[in-house]
């Protein structure tokens, strides 16, 4: 079974060791808790984080709010649907946020620093290590790195669409030890015959369809934008770059503490403790670069690509889609049309159109002076999409 309700050392485990980790916190849990100022939500939660820092972990914080700050300030009842409106709300609320979350971190003796980002910013590879350099720094200096959508200016071709996504690419991008998304129940729970919530899970070493089966969306409350399913496609992204994540109940911002002593709350989805964390080259090809093109592969290529750990030869290509040139990203597909993995092609499409289904030995003879390599796409520049065919770094 890919889960249980017991933890059995597993997060003893995946514990271990940790010295980064990125804490995501929603708007619900900043503006609709009993009552409770903003303002004061957001000290409890700096206080959490700065208990964490003692332990000598590097945090860095994923803060939704902007909007639903605004909508305090404005006194808008019900969250904007148009465009324009959420924009406007978001910039609105940013200040106010930011402002919050300086004041508490001054008063416990360090800085933070705000980073919005959109999709671009972490798709663009010359953007990418900008955003990478930058966090780096932050926190070689103490300073608690605050990150958000720039919801004022994204719209829907640069959305990266919710916070908790947000927080698995900043994980992956700075290869996190640990991401917790903090929500308003005590992690993910079994359904009941009856379609209720059941017992919790514990821990999850694998994301099945029984457990994608188990998650719901949005759950109706004004400020919320994602729900579970969102959650569990952040914890995919996270254990396939060999990391773990938890999501646990942050109604009580001290449960950060819980989770960092080991103590079973939440429920944690264990990708760390394996020797299995993914290199570095292949988590920009794995999350964050836009495939231009398909390839499409044999039987036999499937299994030396997935199976054996080989690089992707013409000889097994059997179509292609898309036009794509040398070093472009490509989804390898089977013949189902399935993906199996992305990689970089060494070649343009043409190219390719011309030696698949050959030896890598005629290469040359077709391609004359153009026949730099033997592979169409070579194993160390080519991820597997499924976790379970990561190959060992």
């Amino acid at each position: 079974m890919a889960f249980c309700a017991v933890d059995g050392g597993v997060r003893a485990v995946a514990l271990k060791g940790v010295r980064r980790v990125v804490v995501k916190v929603g708007t619900r849990l900043l503006t609709d808790v009993d009552g409770v100022p903003a303002s004061e939500r957001i000290d409890l939660l700096v206080g959490a984080i700065a208990g964490l820092r003692e332990r000598g972990w590097e945090v860095l914080l994923v803060s939704s709010g902007a909007i639903g700050a605004g909508m305090t300030v404005m006194g808008t009842a019900k969250r904007p649907r148009a465009v324009p409106e959420l924009q406007a709300h978001a910039a609105i609320g940013q200040c106010r946020l930011m402002y919050h979350y300086e004041t508490a971190c001054v008063a416990r003796g360090f800085h933070c620093a705000q980073l919005l980002l959109t999709a671009d910013d972490v798709q663009n590879r010359e953007r990418h290590l900008n955003v990478t350099s930058c966090l780096d720094t932050l926190l070689a200096r103490k300073v608690l790195p605050v990150i958000n959508e720039n919801d004022s200016v994204s719209v829907a071709e640069i959305r990266l669409g919710d916070n908790d996504t947000l927080a698995a690419m900043v994980a992956a991008m700075l290869r996190a030890d640990l991401t917790i998304l903090l929500t308003s129940i005590n992690g993910m729970r079994l359904r009941t015959d009856a379609g209720g919530l059941g017992a919790r899970i514990s821990v999850a070493t694998e994301i099945d369809a029984e457990l994608r089966a188990m998650a719901g969306g949005t759950d109706g409350n004004r400020f919320s934008v994602g729900g579970m399913a969102t959650k569990l496609r952040a914890a995919e992204v996270v254990m396939r770059a060999g990391e773990s994540l938890v999501i646990a109940d942050g109604r009580d911002f001290g449960v950060l503490g819980r989770i960092a002593a080991g103590d079973d709350v939440g429920t944690l989805f264990c990708g760390r403790g394996h020797g299995r964390r993914m290199p570095g080259h292949k988590r920009f090809l794995a999350f964050f670069s836009e495939p231009v093109g398909d390839v499409i592969v044999d039987s036999g290529a499937e299994e030396a690509v997935c199976r054996k750990g080989r690089s992707l030869l013409p000889g097994g290509i059997s179509g292609l889609k898309g036009g794509f040139g040398r070093g472009d990203t490509v989804r390898i597909l089977n013949e189902a049309g399935a993906e199996l993995g992305r990689g970089v092609s060494n070649y343009r499409h043409d190219e390719v159109l011309r030696i698949r289904g050959l030896k890598s030995s005629e290469i040359r003879r077709i391609l004359g002076q153009d026949a730099c390599f033997d592979e169409v796409v070579h194993r160390d520049y080519l991820v597997l999409t499924r976790a379970s065919d990561q190959e060992a770094p």
